[in-house]
């Protein structure tokens, strides 16, 4: 800009030295018969072709200024992001190990482990595995500047994708299976038969749930992998009549895993409708024998409400963002990327300190820990 300036300004100079000139030879002029001179008229068309360029120059450069702006505020952005990302992911993996090693201690301890807590080290293990996955998948594409190419590396990416959120789904659904069956008061044979056998069940359909996970990651892999053979035939063969983002894997996958995850979820929100209904109908009985609603069962209700209805948040909050990473509706280039891989892996990331501050074990672990750290913080 300040070049620009001085230009401008010997021009300026140039025009008024021109103008004195013409004002001289003006004057000669009219003291003689000759015809008058046309320089005023020429530097007036001068004065205003300078100062028109002068200012489309001023323009484009103010343009040039505010897109580089632009560019460096949206670099600032997309590491804050990072940034957020990484502090999240770090924070998730350290939740979800403490899980399992608080949990895979006692295992070792006494050699058998509570229906819970089963429920809890599956889920811990298998999270912290998508995790690292997640976030060495993310920065590793990032940093090459690889976008969703079908590659064979894509494609184990995928699958282990897959595989862990299904299991992870299963896992959170038995989670609210067991809380519904242990706290929920419904005098149904059916309930009362299921409230009986369940806990007996955990760990079978904890491995169910893997080898389901599996096969179908497995299928999905197939799939895929088939239909990128063939996108490779048809390239090097020269009979290309589309592009590879717009074959099988854009207009099938959106699908499958909706229809897969959403048996899951379905079980999940059964479950805590029936908790729902045992707190509302616990607490009218409570109201016409006028008791206390302050009494161990309702309080149970209550704290076991609240647990779930913060999961449930997390859970559809994951549930959606899964669905709409499945269609690639935000690619690696875009700007919102790394913002909505935080809402992806929001749920992996916060709901294991939920799960933490509502277990009394845990928590007894992790205050202790706290403890310890902060004494050897002071000396």
């Amino acid at each position: 800009m300040e070049d620009l300036s001085r230009d401008l300004d010997g021009e300026v100079e140039k025009i008024f030295d021109f103008e004195g000139i013409c004002a001289q030879r003006q004057q000669v002029s009219s003291g003689s018969d000759a015809e008058p001179d046309h320089s005023l008229a020429l530097l007036g068309k001068i004065k205003s072709r300078t100062v028109a360029r002068g200012r489309e120059e001023a323009r484009d450069q103010g343009t040039q200024v505010g897109t580089a702006g632009g560019v460096r505020m949206q670099a600032a952005l997309r590491v804050f992001f990072m940034l957020l990302f990484s502090l999240l992911s770090l924070l998730g993996i350290a939740a979800n190990g403490f899980i399992v090693l608080v949990l895979g201690r006692e295992w070792l301890r006494y050699g058998r482990l509570l229906p819970l807590d089963m429920i809890l080290i599956s889920l811990g293990a298998f999270r912290f595995y998508l995790q690292l996955v997640g976030t060495g998948c993310n920065f590793y594409y990032s940093a090459h500047v690889v976008e969703h190419s079908g590659g064979l590396s894509q494609q184990f990416f995928h699958l282990h994708w897959h595989f862990l959120n299904s299991v992870t789904f299963w896992f959170c659904s038995w989670l609210s299976v067991l809380f519904c069956v242990k706290i929920a008061n419904i005098t149904h044979p059916i309930f009362l038969w299921l409230k009986w056998r369940f806990p007996g069940w955990v760990p079978w359909l904890l491995l169910g749930s893997v080898l389901i996970s599996f096969i179908i990651a497995l299928l999905l892999f197939w799939v895929n992998y088939s239909a990128y053979q063939q996108f490779l035939i048809r390239k090097f063969s020269g009979n290309m009549t589309y592009e590879w983002n717009t074959t099988t894997e854009i207009y099938y996958f959106p699908f499958v895993p909706l229809v897969i995850w959403s048996i899951p979820c379905s079980v999940f929100l059964v479950s805590i409708m029936l908790l729902i209904n045992s707190l509302r109908r616990h607490t009218w009985r409570m109201q016409h024998n006028s008791h206390s609603l302050q009494d161990p069962s309702t309080q149970a209700h209550t704290r076991a409400l609240k647990f779930l209805i913060s999961f449930l948040i997390l859970y559809v909050l994951s549930f959606l963002s899964l669905i709409i990473d499945a269609t690639k509706f935000i690619s690696m280039q875009n700007d919102f990327y790394w913002p909505w891989q935080i809402a992806v892996y929001l749920s992996v990331s916060v709901h294991p300190f939920i799960l933490i501050f509502n277990n009394l074990k845990l928590q007894s672990v992790f205050w202790q820990l706290l403890l310890l750290a902060r004494g050897f913080w002071v000396a």
